[in-house]
């Protein structure tokens, strides 16, 4: 029979509904039990498109003995780390505390009192079981050392929480991140680091920021190469675009088959702005083709975006992805299947599982050529089985989805992917915002119960400022300014940093605030990334302070550290190079589109960029800007503190020029 997670909305949590194990959500009625009980909390974390959590649920969870083991002797708690951030963060702290790594699924034993005192991450049933037995042992026999040991780690992980002392990052402290960034970088595939490996997605955008204020080599060197490995290599799909979570080698050839909405939102930014700096022809196809993937598969009828496609199909990983000779051979007939398993690096060895492989391009290959060939593999691939999607709608990563796509509607000249970013962000501003404040996550058109955290308030503030640039709408800067202030007045540290959650949000036992920089922003840097931005566009010196407080009060960690740190070194970049405001005022026109297109071209971080009729209400940059004897006109503006007004285009270009020419 269904356990209680038949109700539930998330739909990692209904993957479990039907297990034998008696899965309870989150919330006081489970520790309630816990203590009525006198039994432990098994607390387990995932999500929807998890590898390894399908393969702990298929061995153990499924399994009549493991369930009759939980049943007996704790409350079990199902939790979706997507949903529940705050939580997921509280307890992979207590992991990796006690472990020195982490991930999921995550397992957690917990006293009734939700203090945690013993942690892992996968297990195989027998262990699982063994464990079971050890820790039904430990509570029966050795409760005292139990308890001590559980309010030792909520200690130890609160403690983690206590802000550290401002560290401002000024310019030889940037230098110096990127020399230390360079260091780690593997010079034969790219990326940092060995296997296995993620995209460095706010590390690349860093290092890209760097070069447009330094004008260093290096730091554009290391993001081309990286670039191009990637979008040559196994993790970016070769032929419906997108990325997947990570490869399981150095060299980019195997993916992690789940493909997340917050890295394909990254990286769509990553080669938009590789292209926009270069001119990678490279660059400017994977942004283009990781874009129509965000519309095409990710997509939600309510005109938001999914969190995931799964890493398994009916079980097996990456099923729908990968091929062998013979199967080129079937779909293209003899000639072109041959030359497109040369041409992919698919051998009659395999490299993958079972002798298929991933696709991959060493090699460009002859456009025309491949245009044909992609579009008939695509073809027979949709007809394989497709790997189910985790549909609900996260408010941060769809933050960072709108960021990217109206980005890209300005720099590809695409209006469709501007107009998915304004959808977009209506559904989530018509559906998540409850009295003010956003809600974490719906679902169908449902919202649900969690509070957002700082991240989904940086994350779309920062997707709405984005989306006010692209269309000149006040709405989006208006609704960005309404959501920093809920942030500043209730996720501050009293020290410049914020917290992840609120003040007034669930009390756990310990209030998670962690600055690090993982697969997606930070909090706190989300939250000081939008302030930098919204500070431009309006003159706030508030905000500005607020920025410069919440960049230095990850100083430490960006010092230290500093590819835990890519998005506050990047807002530290744009922090240092900038206010730099443009005003493009005109009828919409030749003249005018002209000198936007020079704007938006512009590299240097801290750049913002208005366009508009003169004077437009509710858009401070284009207050008092006038024409110019009748003509568009664009003013250059630092600090509110412009330029003389220039007409054409190339004068707009040279008052553009790199910053470090200026002096």
């Amino acid at each position: 029979m269904p356990n209680r997670l038949a109700t539930a909305t998330s739909p990692y949590l209904l993957q479990h509904a039907d297990n034998p194990v008696d899965w309870r959500e989150w919330g006081d009625d489970a520790f309630a039990e816990a203590r009525r009980r006198d039994v432990p909390v098994l607390l387990s974390v995932g999500y929807a498109a998890c590898h390894w959590c399908h393969v702990m649920a298929h061995e153990s969870f499924e399994d009549a003995r493991v369930a009759a083991a939980v049943n007996g002797r704790f409350v079990a708690v199902k939790v979706d780390r997507e949903e529940r951030p705050d939580v997921d963060a509280v307890y992979m702290a207590a992991t990796t505390a006690l472990t020195g790594q982490g991930g999921w699924p995550m397992t957690c034993f917990l006293t009734p009192d939700g203090e945690p005192f013993h942690c892992g991450t996968y297990y195989p049933r027998e262990q699982f079981l063994a464990l079971l037995d050890a820790v039904t042992e430990a509570w029966t026999e050795r409760r005292d050392a139990v308890v001590q040991q559980g309010t030792a780690i909520t200690a130890a992980i609160a403690h983690r929480s206590t802000p550290t002392p401002p560290d401002a990052l000024d310019g030889a402290a940037l230098d110096h991140a990127a020399r230390l960034v360079a260091r780690d970088a593997d010079p034969a595939h790219g990326g940092f680091g060995g296997a296995p490996k993620f995209p460095p997605s706010m590390t690349l955008e860093h290092l890209l920021r760097h070069h447009a204020r330094t004008g260093d080599p290096e730091s554009l060197r290391l993001v081309e190469h990286t670039c191009e490995a990637m979008a040559r290599g196994g993790i970016y799909d070769q032929l419906a675009g997108g990325f997947a979570r990570y490869a399981v080698d150095a060299g980019w050839v195997v993916p992690h088959f789940e493909k997340m909405l917050y890295d394909n939102a990254q990286l769509l930014r990553v080669y938009l702005h590789l292209h926009r700096a270069t001119g990678a022809a490279l660059a400017g196809r994977v942004a283009r083709e990781t874009a129509d993937f965000l519309l095409a598969d990710l997509r939600t009828p309510e005109g938001g975006f999914a969190s995931a496609l799964d890493a398994d199909t009916d079980g097996v990983e990456g099923l729908t992805y990968v091929w062998t000779p013979g199967q080129l051979v079937d779909v293209l007939g003899a000639d072109d299947g041959e030359r497109a398993a040369r041409t992919l690096a698919v051998t009659a060895e395999g490299t993958f599982e079972h002798g298929t492989s991933t696709l991959r391009f060493p090699e460009d290959p002859d456009p025309r050529w491949w245009a044909d060939v992609r579009a008939r593999l695509r073809a027979a691939r949709t007809l394989r089985p497709q790997p189910a999607r985790d549909d609900k709608v996260v408010t941060a990563w769809n933050g960072l989805a709108i960021a990217s796509l109206a980005e890209a509607g300005t720099l590809l000249r695409s209006p469709a992917y501007v107009e998915a970013a304004r959808e977009c962000a209506e559904l989530v501003l018509r559906l998540h915002l409850v009295d003010g404040r956003p809600r974490r996550a719906s679902r169908h058109g449902v919202v649900g119960s969690a509070p957002g955290v700082a991240a989904d308030h940086g994350d779309l503030a920062e997707g709405l400022l984005a989306l006010h640039q692209a269309t000149g709408e006040t709405r989006w800067l208006e609704a960005a300014g309404d959501l920093l202030d809920v942030a500043l007045a209730r996720f501050g540290d009293g020290d410049g940093g914020f917290f992840d959650v609120a003040d007034d949000a669930e009390r756990l036992v310990s209030r998670p605030k962690d600055p690090t920089d993982g697969p997606e922003p930070a909090g706190q840097s989300s939250l000081a990334g939008a302030l930098c931005t919204y500070a431009a566009l309006t003159g706030s010196s508030r905000h500005r302070e607020a920025a410069e407080a919440a960049v230095a009060a990850a100083g430490g960690l960006a010092r230290q550290v500093p590819r835990f740190a890519g998005w506050t070194l990047a807002v530290a970049e744009a922090l240092a190079a900038g206010p730099l405001q443009v005003a493009v005022v005109g009828h919409d026109d030749e003249a005018r589109s002209a000198l936007e297109h020079v704007a938006r071209g512009a590299t240097t971080p801290g750049l913002v960029v208005a366009v508009g009729e003169p004077g437009a209400p509710g858009t401070p940059l284009l207050a008092d800007r006038p024409l110019v004897e009748g003509r568009a006109a664009a003013y250059v503006c630092r600090g509110f503190v412009c330029d003389r007004p220039v007409t054409t285009a190339e004068d707009l270009a040279d008052a553009l020029g790199p910053v470090t020419s200026r002096g």
